[in-house]
Parts: C-alpha cells; structure tokens; sequence
C-alpha cells in the first residue's frame, strides 16, 4: 500500500511539473501585436507586473518541483516537503489569482474605470495568456491535493483513529 502510495505522489508530482512549465513557457512566450488608427502596440506579458510575477512563480515552482522529484528518498531533505509545498502553493495561488484578475480586465474592460477590453485586437496573446492560466490552475490544484496529503501523513501519527 505505501509503494502504491509513492507511485501517486510521484505521479501528481510529475503532472504538477508537465503543467509548471507548459504554463510558464506559455505565458513567457504570449505576445500579439494590433493596429489602431495607424497606432501600433504589443502586447506581451512583460507589459503586466503581475504576468511578470507569474512566470517567475511558475517558473521557480518548475525548478522546485524538479528538485522534488530528483530527491533521493533517504535524504533528510523531505522533513521540509510539507512547508515548502505549502509555501509553493500559496505563491502559486497568489500569482494565479493576480494573473486572473488582470486577463479577466484584459477581456472585458471596465467601463466604470475608462478600460477597454483588448482582447478583441491582440487574439493570440488573450489565447496563449488562457491557456497559461489554465495550465496554471491544474498545477495550483494537484499542489493543493499534494499539500493536503503531506498534511495528512504528517498529522497521521499524531493522531491515530481507533478501529
């Protein structure tokens, strides 16, 4: 039951670092350009800070998970798995979040502040910025189901159900 256990983790592991970098490269590499009135602008994730702070999470969450996966499993290393997952998933889920709100802006404007929507102009780049952070919120949620099993094998010992 424990290898089949290992083989789980190992696998949500995996899955959360494929969708780590699939989402960083995608985001990392969103850019489009328009023509308005023969005014032309980009646009390219290094024109948001808060798209600057998500490829530098997702792409720092990449390496970690990297780093996770190649651990060795005797090392004394995986005592501060629980408190880095955790840390990774709250810095993930503030950079989605951040994220989110800006591309929900970039979509549908808001009227009460003066912002016009722009994804009717720039496509590709609301496209690729979707599917970054769809990307995204798949590893968000498998590091939220890892955090919580690091939590249950970890709380486990202390208190143990009587049957």
């Amino acid at each position: 039951m424990t290898k089949i256990k290992g083989i789980i983790i190992f696998v949500l592991r995996l899955i959360a670092l494929a969708a780590t970098v699939i989402s960083t490269i995608v985001m990392g590499t969103a850019h489009d350009s328009a023509s308005v009135l023969n005014f032309k602008f980009e646009a390219k994730f290094t024109n948001s800070p808060s798209f600057k702070y998500y490829v530098i999470i997702y792409a720092i969450v990449s390496c970690y998970s990297l780093a996770v996966l190649l651990l060795p499993s005797k090392s004394l290393l995986w005592r501060f798995i629980l408190v880095l997952d955790m840390v990774m998933t709250l810095l993930m889920t503030s950079s989605l979040s951040a994220s989110m709100a800006v591309a929900y802006i970039g979509k549908k404007g808001n009227s009460h502040a003066g912002w016009f929507p722009i994804c009717g102009q720039v496509p590709k780049f609301c496209d690729q910025t979707t599917g970054a952070l769809a990307a995204g919120f798949v590893a968000a949620i498998i590091y939220l189901v890892l955090l919580f099993y690091s939590l249950h094998a970890a709380l486990s010992p202390l208190f143990p159900v009587n049957t």
